[in-house]
């Protein structure tokens, strides 16, 4: 018995400690943001006199909740539009698979192996030639290409632990296709396409290639407001961090809401 608690014991130590090392230079980087730029740079201590000075500068500079909106707005709709095409993709695959079904969905995973900067060219090309430069409207469209791959994988894996006598006695009933998909599907698996929206929400928010280089300014995400803040003239450090604290504190508070609907779809299936 105390081998065991001793051991329960050195695993809770383990964790705080990984936890603590994962969770300090967010810690380092928000009691940065209330210092001056020469207590930034030559005072690293933890204590000192807080000030919002970087933060009414960084206000200042740039309109924050234009880019929060945007990045809001964006990965919201990418999530969206990922899971409205991933459902039914996911949904023919698991219940109607074909001898190219393992083949296609390994292609899926392969298109994440690429550099996005292969297909940068291309892709800015194609947006330039539909006006879709600097429009929320084709970040939406690249995000959501950019997560479908980990969209359907995800949701196959969910739909593949369903049983398929609940959805055969469906169609027994007269159910259509679609019936399936809405009214069985979609409710007995909700907590595993809660968790891969809620895990699409936090890739897009967090993306930064494509908002760099497929945005200037009317759509420019908070990835971009960060990067706004590294000037040729070098790293303001203070203002970067407010900057960084402002951008990160929307979904960090939304990954702490929804933790455990996420913890909860992930290990969904798990147990029978």
């Amino acid at each position: 018995m105390n081998t065991s608690r001793l051991q329960r014991f050195g695993l809770a130590v383990l964790a705080w400690s990984i936890t603590c090392v994962i969770f300090f230079p967010i810690l380092w980087m928000f009691l940065t943001g209330f210092k001056t730029e020469a207590q930034a740079i030559a005072d690293p201590t933890l204590f000192f006199t807080p000030t919002l000075e970087s933060y009414v500068a960084v206000q200042g500079r740039a309109d924050y909740f234009r880019f929060a909106w945007n990045s809001v707005h964006v990965s919201f709709g990418s999530t969206l539009l990922a899971l409205i095409i991933g459902i039914p993709a996911a949904y023919s695959m698991a219940f109607l698979p074909t001898r190219r079904t393992k083949g296609t969905l390994l292609w899926m995973l392969s298109t994440k192996m690429l550099p996005p900067v292969g297909v940068l060219v291309p892709i800015y090309l194609i947006f330039r030639d539909l006006g879709m430069l600097d429009t929320r409207i084709g970040l939406t469209v690249i995000y959501t290409l950019m997560n479908l791959p980990i969209v359907i994988w995800m949701l196959y894996t969910f739909f593949k632990d369903l049983p398929k006598d609940i959805l055969e006695a469906g169609r027994m009933d007269g159910a259509s296709t679609s019936q399936e998909i809405f009214f069985l599907l979609i409710p007995l698996t909700l907590p595993g396409i809660a968790s891969t929206g809620l895990l699409s929400i936090i890739l897009s928010w967090n993306e930064a290639f494509w908002s760099l280089n497929l945005t200037s300014s009317r759509a420019a995400p908070l990835t971009a407001y960060i990067a706004s803040f590294s000037s040729p003239e070098g790293l303001f450090w203070a203002k970067l961090s407010a900057a960084s604290t402002m951008a990160v504190a929307p979904i960090l508070i939304f990954g702490w809401l929804t933790q455990k609907q996420m913890v909860r779809g992930l290990t969904f299936g798990a147990v029978k």
